[in-house]
């Protein structure tokens, strides 16, 4: 386990990464610590979970390869007593099934190795930017469900389901602009700071989740509409 501080001032926050190669934690540490961000670092995933939950970080930035177990664990284990923190898993596979499984295990993004340092930055930014954004932003209820925004939970008929910080804040943006089509373009621009490009599935990923979760009948979607060519709306 190590530890650095940024010198900036610029900010508090608290980033745990959690990754078995040295030079990537090196790399990472020194980025973040330039932005401001406190940073712990682990090399396996026990640490990592224990460090989440001895001294709870503001995001996570995770490697699915670990030396002590996968990733998909360690997503889970830290879920688990940390609903709302934003995990962001790294990972060399390219596959659609792998980044999808990471998403069902709790994790709110991914980022393929190689990956750009900036951009990974630019995730971690546009995470902060939601949170201090809609801070304040209350409950609110789409049909027979109720969705409680401070403790990421759903509820529908007396039965709870927790909602990863990304699906969180794709239905404060949606519920923000209500009854009005939002672009893909500027979904994954104002939640994820990310542009758009050809291959990036992440807002329909994140869509199919939430309807799996809002829905009576996700097929048949009554409140998460699709507007065809331009992205989705919010139906009340």
């Amino acid at each position: 386990m190590s530890t650095s501080s940024g010198t900036s001032g610029t900010t508090s926050k608290k980033i745990l990464i959690i990754e078995d190669e040295p030079d990537i934690v090196r790399g990472l540490s020194d980025a973040l610590g330039f932005e401001g961000y406190d940073v712990a670092a682990a090399y396996t995933g026990k640490d990592g979970v224990r460090l989440a939950r001895e001294n709870p970080p503001d995001c996570v930035i995770l490697d699915l390869m670990l030396p002590d177990g996968n990733g998909y664990e360690v997503c889970r284990d830290i879920r688990a007593t940390a609903r709302a923190v934003p995990i962001v898993i790294l990972t060399a596979r390219s596959q659609e099934s792998d980044k999808i499984r990471g998403l069902e295990a709790g994790a709110d993004d991914y980022v393929t190795k190689p990956f750009s340092v900036a951009e990974l930055l630019a995730r971690i930014r546009a995470i902060f930017r939601r949170l201090e954004r809609f801070a304040d932003v209350a409950d609110i209820a789409l049909g027979d469900v109720k969705i409680h925004f401070h403790t990421h939970v759903l509820v529908r008929g007396g039965e709870s389901m927790p909602l990863s910080f990304y699906e969180v804040e794709l239905l404060k943006l949606l519920w923000e602009r209500r009854g009005e089509p939002v672009s893909r373009d500027e979904i994954l621009d104002k939640i994820w700071g990310l542009k758009a490009g050809p291959t990036n599935r992440t807002v329909d990923n994140f869509i199919a989740k939430l309807r799996k979760k809002v829905e009576r009948l996700p097929d048949k979607p009554e409140h998460i509409l699709t507007v065809y060519g331009t992205g989705y709306k919010l139906a009340t």
